[in-house]
């Protein structure tokens, strides 16, 4: 069984319980696979990507007209940190949800002469929103497109640059190291493993320490960060000073130089 996720941001637990470990958080409009449901108020679910936990019932639409709709709608995906859909085409209009970066929308008419965009939520309603918070919808990449997949992944990671650390997280509203890793790459079509190590069955592969170019990843016990050129890495981190997404070197010249990570790299992986 199929649902959609019908919430801001999903929260994915370790246990069946609000006070458990958050392990993951996906995006509304999402399609997730339900594995099991363990009682009334909670769902096991599975995501596109191969994670697993459980979720709110109430965060989910179970509909499967509405699903099927859902799925031959065309789909264009919130870039904006944090956007409003509205009803109507005016600020004035009621305030119908409220969406992070990488939620997804279906478009029903382009935008009017005041950049306003009518869009469908995955629960049948109408609204509306600012067609410069919209981007593509990514699926898919290719490989020959290597310099240019690696310059958006990169300025995709960026864009997160003081985000606060939130362990499990993966949204503008707090992310952790390797949701920062692996949202950035889902937004520009690439789907790898979601958490700090090189997973079998997902694109990346471990290569040479010499061979690291932007884009790659570097691995840590238990961290993980994206190389930015001229020995310098992106990463979020809640530790030496730092509560969030920062630029550290791994230059023992530079002055964000951080030198338990620069010693304790075991891996550098890559999706080329």
């Amino acid at each position: 069984m199929n649902a959609l996720v019908n919430c801001t941001i999903l929260s994915l637990m370790k246990e069946t319980t609000k006070n458990s470990e958050l392990q993951d958080e996906d995006f509304y409009g999402y399609k997730v696979e339900v594995l099991s449901q363990p009682s009334a108020c909670w769902y096991e679910i599975r995501t596109r990507y191969n994670y697993v936990g459980f979720v709110q019932a109430s965060d989910l639409l179970l509909e499967e007209e509405r699903i099927y709709s859902w799925d031959k709608a065309y789909k264009m995906i919130v870039i904006q940190s944090y956007a409003d859909v509205l009803s109507m085409p005016k600020y004035q209009g009621h305030h119908m949800i409220s969406l992070t970066r990488g939620a997804l929308l279906s478009v029903i008419a382009g935008a009017d002469e005041n950049g306003w965009v009518k869009v469908g939520l995955c629960d049948g309603r109408e609204g509306y929103i600012k067609e410069k918070f919209l981007g593509e919808y990514i699926t898919t990449w290719d490989p020959s497109e290597e310099e240019w997949i690696r310059y958006q992944v990169v300025n995709t990671a960026l864009s997160y640059l003081g985000t606060q650390y939130r362990w499990g997280g993966k949204s503008p509203l707090g992310i952790d190291c390797s949701g920062l890793c692996s949202v950035a790459y889902m937004l520009n079509g690439v789907i790898i493993y979601r958490d700090a190590k090189i997973m079998e069955g997902f694109p990346v592969h471990e290569i040479a320490y010499e061979d690291m170019k932007p884009g790659d990843l570097l691995f840590f016990p238990g961290h993980v960060a994206m190389y930015i050129g001229n020995d310098k890495y992106v990463h979020s981190t809640g530790k030496n000073g730092s509560d969030g997404v920062v630029i550290n070197s791994l230059n023992p010249y530079d002055e964000d130089y951080r030198d338990d990570l620069a010693k304790s790299i075991y891996a550098v992986g890559s999706i080329f």
